[in-house]
């Protein structure tokens, strides 16, 4: 197994004016002996209660076995569709070498990272060369962005019998709950999931909100506890494996949006009141909590590169994930949009902060 090279003073200056409030944080929300918290035996202790075949299991034990983490029941996970998300200049103008795929799986395997998770194009370039050297993740619906005016709406690009032709161990695809077309993603994407499964790949679900509703008084909820929350226990219904959720920013969607004489979905107070605090820790263990007590792993999202503070940005991430109880992280842009070296440093910083026995379930 491989060892953390990320100092404990290294790690508290990246941290911060946080460095005492993460790191010693200890939640009085739900216990972690309540949840089903990552380890060596996660697929033995959890997934072969369930319903997957043996071919799933195997994939799961494959991803869970790779890379630097391998053997610890946490993922580091390299995901590249933000060509088509958010366009291939916007993406890859930064660094135009990974423009080509094979850089792409470079930068992964020479990360660490325990999958790589693209599009059908970027991983049928070079499965041959590489679906055996590290778990693909092919995902398998995108939201285009070229029509004008642009919209916003998850479509499949790919089928689960091409991913599964080209030697991907799983699939992965977005829903954005709360939109217009959030019916038709969720009744797309279970489909998907269940040929998946059958076929024996797992499933990872990116839990994403989108509404414009979801705006309100100046507060964005798109980021609330209480809502993704929601998401992720709407994700782990269709089976999705691993839940990839954005790490919670602020809590109390459903209040907001039930002011003003205005009726939508349902809470209870105790929601607020015992199972979360302002602690961002709480709050990411409330997603963690809908994940059926942690029976989905949940990965947070790197989320956007900001240039100078990713690697900060990046490590507060992972140990906000690590202490919540979630399975790890799932960070792009903020590796590739820098040179290769530079990126496996970042990469290999967040898997530092799962390698550190010291930085521990809170």
């Amino acid at each position: 197994m491989a060892t953390a090279e990320l100092t404990s003073s290294r790690l508290e200056e990246l941290l911060g004016d946080e460095a005492d409030a993460l790191l010693n944080h200890k939640s009085t929300t739900l216990d972690a002996s309540q949840l089903h918290l990552p380890g060596p035996d996660f697929v033995e202790r959890v997934f072969v209660q369930t319903d997957r075949n043996p071919q799933v299991l195997r994939n799961l034990q494959a991803l869970y076995d790779h890379g630097r983490l391998g053997g610890t029941g946490y993922v580091s996970i390299l995901p590249v569709d933000q060509g088509i998300e958010h366009s291939g200049g916007a993406s890859f103008a930064p660094n135009p070498l990974y423009f080509d795929p094979e850089n792409l799986v470079r930068l992964a395997i020479e990360g660490g990272c325990n999958a790589f998770a693209s599009t059908l194009g970027i991983l049928g370039a070079v499965s041959r060369k590489h679906a055996h050297r590290i778990p693909f993740i092919v995902k398998l619906n995108h939201n285009e962005f070229l029509t004008y005016p642009n919209k916003y709406d998850q479509i499949m690009f790919s089928s689960v019998q091409r991913a599964w032709e080209l030697g991907a161990a799983g699939v992965g695809a977005t829903i954005y709950f709360g939109s217009e077309e959030s019916g038709r993603q969720i009744v797309e994407v279970a489909k998907t999931f269940e040929e998946a499964h059958r076929l024996g790949m797992f499933t990872v679900l990116w839990c994403y909100l989108r509404n414009s509703a979801f705006k309100k008084d100046g507060t964005d909820y798109h980021l609330a506890a209480d809502l993704t929350g929601q998401a992720n226990h709407l994700g782990v219904t269709i089976e999705a494996d691993i839940i990839k959720q954005k790490l919670p920013e602020t809590n109390g969607g459903y209040i907001a949006l039930n002011s003003d004489g205005v009726s939508y979905g349902k809470t209870n107070d105790l929601v607020y009141s015992k199972l979360t605090t302002d602690n961002p820790i709480d709050l990411t263990r409330y997603q963690l909590i809908n994940c059926y007590l942690g029976r989905a792993g949940l990965i947070n999202s790197g989320g956007a590169s900001s240039g100078q503070t990713d690697l900060a940005e990046a490590v507060r991430t992972a140990v906000i994930n690590k202490r919540a109880g979630g399975t790890g992280l799932i960070s792009g842009r903020k590796a590739f949009q820098r040179s290769m070296d530079e990126g496996v440093e970042l990469l290999h910083s967040i898997q530092d902060v799962y390698l550190n026995e010291q930085i521990t379930i809170a």
